[in-house]
Parts: C-alpha cells; sequence; structure tokens
C-alpha cells in the first residue's frame, strides 16, 4: 500500500518594500513636470529638519532646485504651493515646518484663472 505524500506548505514572502534611507530620515519629495526636467523622477528624497533644510539638501543634489521655487529674497515664488502630509506650509511655519521620517512634501504650481461670470450671468 502506497502512502500518499503529506501536501507540502508553501512558503509565501512578503515582497520587501524598497525605501531609500538619506542619513536618519526619509522625506520623499514629489515634484512637478518642471521640476521632473531637473531631477528626472516624480519624487526625489533628501533629509532635512525642516522644509528649509530638505530643500538645501535637495539643491545640493540637484543644483538650481532651489531658484525654481523661490526668489531672490529666499521665500518661495507665490505659484509654488508646498504641502506637508497634504498640509499646507504657509499656514504651518513656512520654510521652517518641521518634518519627521516617513513625511511626504509635495511641491505644485498655484493654479489660478477659471471661468468668469458673462454679461449674461452664465459662464
Amino acid at each position: 500500500m502506497m502512502r500518499s505524500a503529506a501536501p507540502r506548505r508553501s512558503i509565501r514572502r512578503r515582497p520587501q518594500t524598497v525605501r531609500r534611507k538619506v542619513g536618519d530620515m526619509t522625506i520623499e519629495v514629489r515634484v512637478t513636470s518642471t521640476l521632473r526636467n531637473l531631477v528626472g523622477v516624480k519624487a526625489v528624497y533628501g533629509e532635512g529638519a525642516n522644509v528649509g533644510e530638505l530643500f538645501a539638501d535637495l539643491d545640493a543634489k540637484y543644483p538650481g532646485f532651489i531658484a525654481q521655487i523661490s526668489g531672490e529674497d529666499g521665500q518661495l515664488h507665490r505659484f509654488v504651493n508646498v504641502y506637508v502630509n497634504d498640509e499646507d506650509i504657509r499656514y504651518i511655519s513656512a520654510l521652517d515646518t518641521p518634518l519627521k521620517d516617513g513625511d511626504v512634501v509635495s511641491i505644485l504650481p498655484a493654479l489660478a484663472g477659471g471661468a468668469g461670470q458673462s454679461r449674461h450671468g452664465l459662464c
């Protein structure tokens, strides 16, 4: 009489997520198409205790990064919106907004315009 083989257990391994560490913190920065031309990808990684330090780090890696988003006075252009975890930094502490490991910074152009009202009240 032949014994039936015990069913084999397959070991399922979870795929590993590749997460790039920079220094002690990983801050993902999502950029728009204009900055994508400079950095070459949709998202880059940098480090800094606050947004200003993060941008300085990115400017060292991608020369001209800061010039794309700020004026000679060092302040962000008014048509550039920066969000940390979907919170607008203008309402937090601007460039002094603190960052922590795992934060996501998004840099987006401000959108303006839209349909105005015509003489007849319709657009």
